[in-house]
């Protein structure tokens, strides 16, 4: 059971096949076997896959569990003496074929090992899912105290100049809390699963996060004006632009893997088969079902949840300095307040996010070299009559008031 990937659904590592009379290893399930890296052939089968999907014109591949995939077990494995050297492989290859595709990699581990998966000059994994601030921004949610999130962003290793955190809120499979102690993964469940079926691998949460906040709209655009500001590039999962939700009568990860739901039409518009024979049932019943959750309605609203995820990529676009600038954190004499500015090609933006429920006074000292004079205006956030901050002062402070659960861009 040592090195159980799903504990409760798995139950070993290691299966007999009884027509190649071998045992074989599998960190995942017995129909995923692991593959031996260190065996030429096995190298060569990859890059045909990936040459073949670069020559149908795809611009890039997810690399799933990636310290898995060059794990090392035994103490004999000749070909392969650093395990990274197989990714530096893989990166190399792909470039060659076609020098603007990238690698976007799964690796859920602690910070001190992450810097490993970029490559020292970044000749490995162009991107890494943030499992980290993930995890800690639900937690600052949770207690209504940005400490966490920020602790987090002052431990992340710098990447190398062409390389990203990947951001994200939710994705395809539970919300995994396995960075935390267990302490903090309780608070969660208890904010966000109070129901033992809504958690699983006693790590996680098969939820979308609009379902955890039970539809709050004033959280979720909190926690979607982070994605889109904080250092690094977001990511969204399907439907998360509509603010779909769950299914918690599905088994397992499947809860949040619904039908896309793009109209109020039977099967949400997914497909023409009867609802009845479709392979995955789509939500039609509560507040989250397609008949109140779908893309159509939503594109006809300009308050809706698409409209605003619309605004918000549209701002992050405008103020490239979001996207491509050295970022700082900046102290706000709150701990419920978290601010940062990012700074490039000689422009300036901040963004100042409140995770508490109730209204924050933010007061923030601007570095040294954003200081005197400097008019900051309002970009994105709350109504901009009401959310101008002043013109920092010769001392560099700025006093923002922001309402619960509110958010600034300047």
């Amino acid at each position: 059971r040592e090195g159980v990937i799903f504990p409760g659904k798995q139950h070993t590592t290691w299966s007999y096949d009884r027509l190649a009379k071998r045992w074989y290893m599998h960190r995942f399930y017995p129909h995923q076997p692991d593959l031996n890296i260190n065996n030429p052939r096995v190298r060569d089968e990859i890059h045909k896959v990936i040459g073949f999907w670069l020559e149908l014109g795809l611009s890039g591949f997810r690399v799933d569990a990636v310290p898995f995939l060059i794990e090392q077990v035994g103490r004999h494995n000749p070909a392969t003496r650093d395990p990274h050297d197989y990714l530096r492989d893989l990166r190399s290859f792909m470039t060659r074929r076609r020098g603007d595709a990238m690698l976007l990699a799964e690796a859920n581990e602690p910070a001190k090992k992450l810097a490993k998966f970029f490559g020292d000059r970044g000749n490995q994994m162009h991107m890494l899912f943030n499992f980290l601030l993930n995890q800690a921004l639900h937690l600052s949610l949770v207690r209504g105290d940005a400490t966490p999130a920020v602790k987090t962003l002052r431990s992340l290793p710098e990447v190398p100049a062409a390389s990203q955190w990947a951001n994200f809120v939710k994705n395809h499979d539970e919300a995994t809390f396995d960075k935390l102690t267990d302490k903090e993964r309780e608070e969660i469940f208890a904010a966000f699963a109070p129901r033992k079926s809504m958690r699983l691998y006693d790590r996680g949460i098969r939820r979308r996060f609009p379902s955890m906040v039970g539809g709050d709209r004033r959280r979720m655009e909190l926690m979607y004006s982070l994605l889109f500001s904080l250092p690094g590039t977001p990511v969204l999962f399907y439907g998360e632009e509509i603010g779909m939700g769950d299914d918690q009568r599905a088994e397992d990860r499947i809860a949040v893997r619904l039908p896309m739901q793009w109209s109020a039409d039977d099967c949400g518009g997914f497909t023409t088969a009867d609802e009845k024979d479709a392979p995955r049932k789509p939500l039609r019943e509560g507040p989250f079902g397609y008949p109140r959750v779908n893309v159509r309605a939503q594109r006809e609203d300009p308050a809706s949840f698409l409209s605003w995820t619309g605004r918000a990529i549209r701002t992050r676009k405008e103020w490239p300095e979001f996207g491509w600038g050295a970022w700082r954190l900046l102290a706000t004499r709150s701990r419920e307040a978290l601010a940062h500015v990012v700074t490039w090609d000689g422009g300036s933006a901040m963004a100042v996010h409140n995770f508490a429920d109730r209204p924050v006074r933010a007061t923030i000292r601007l570095p040294a070299d954003l200081r005197g004079g400097t008019s900051w205006r309002h970009l994105f956030g709350a109504p901009a009559d009401d959310s101008e901050p002043p013109a920092g002062p010769a001392d560099g402070r700025l006093v923002i008031e922001l309402p619960p659960y509110g958010y600034h861009w300047f």
